[in-house]
């Protein structure tokens, strides 16, 4: 249900699509209708929302502005509906969080578990998608929470917990380096090595750290997924980096698989953080769920630092 006035909506939709023709289509009226509506509201305001390029529109600075203000209204204007078709039960809404998929291994089902124990009316969707695509699920109002890696300031998003996290080498339990403490990365590079993809931060820092060492790396797998890897390496075919929050106890060994530290001070760049979008008010279950993940969050990095050698 739109509860947005229609031009704010038009102008919306052609702000995330980049084009009135997409608009049109996805809002399913006449694309002359949507440049009525946003010539209406430029005139109105007095000032131009996009430039019009040939391949899009793109917001402008005022643009930019607004945008932000109707996604907020829009994500408040749909909990609002939600909270009304429920009566007085404010909690019959789920918690939506967009996770990359190494928080949604275990530290963020383990938040929701935890949560639940304390507020069983709640109940949560979670998506597992790319780093990037969490942030934007959140900016756009698609997902109340996002909990993802992040490289560099962020100005879309309100942060409300950020922490440097370890990468982890996963290595097969009972190899040589399952006992370690910590492995450098020359080490590292002498074993046969699963990596993920070069579009990940990951492993944009890890090939910027060989370059540091002058090290050179072929890896014998590549793959983005958890699962696989983890099962790459239990069946003994190579070591793996992976930066999964939570698999770094000591004591995690159950899986076939052990978890060494990565030493090295590139990966410093990546935090781990939770975000929301700024100027959002939240539902009052999403809220608290926010301080249960930065317990979490911030409690997994005062074991890490911590933490004793087995």
């Amino acid at each position: 249900m739109q509860l947005l006035p229609t031009g704010l909506a038009y102008f919306a939709e052609v702000a995330r699509t980049g084009s009135v023709t997409s608009a049109a289509d996805t809002l399913r009226v006449a694309p002359s209708a949507i440049s009525r509506q946003i010539a209406k509201l430029e005139a109105d305001l007095g000032l131009a929302l996009f430039d019009r390029k040939p391949r899009g529109m793109v917001l402008t600075d005022a643009g930019a502005r607004l945008v932000a203000h109707a996604r907020r209204s829009e994500a408040e204007s749909a909990a609002l509906v939600d909270e009304l078709r429920a009566g007085t039960d404010h909690e019959a809404r789920p918690v939506v969080v967009a996770c990359s998929e190494g928080f949604g291994r275990r530290l963020v089902p383990r938040a929701m578990a935890r949560f639940r124990r304390h507020h069983p009316d709640v109940t949560f969707e979670l998506d597992i998608v790319a780093r990037q695509e969490a942030t934007r699920r959140v900016v756009e109002g698609i997902a109340d929470i996002a909990v993802t890696y992040a490289m560099g300031p962020q100005h879309h998003v309100r942060v409300e917990c950020s922490t440097v996290t370890d990468v982890a080498v996963i290595v097969p339990a009972g190899h040589e380096l399952a006992r370690r403490d910590r492995v450098g990365l020359a080490e590292l590079c002498d074993h046969p090595l699963a990596l993920a993809s070069p579009s990940t931060s990951q492993r944009e820092l890890f090939d910027l750290g060989a370059g540091i060492e002058g090290l050179t790396v072929t890896p014998v797998l590549v793959c983005d997924g958890l699962a696989p890897l983890h099962e790459f390496v239990r069946d003994g075919g190579g070591v793996a980096l992976v930066g999964d929050l939570g698999d770094l106890d000591r004591d995690a060994f159950s899986d076939g698989v052990s978890y060494v530290r990565l030493d090295h001070p590139v990966f410093r760049q990546r935090e781990a953080q939770v975000q929301t979008m700024p100027g959002r008010r939240l539902p009052a279950p999403a809220m608290q769920f926010v301080g249960v993940l930065v317990s979490l969050l911030r409690g997994h990095r005062d074991d890490d630092r911590t933490a004793e050698p087995a």
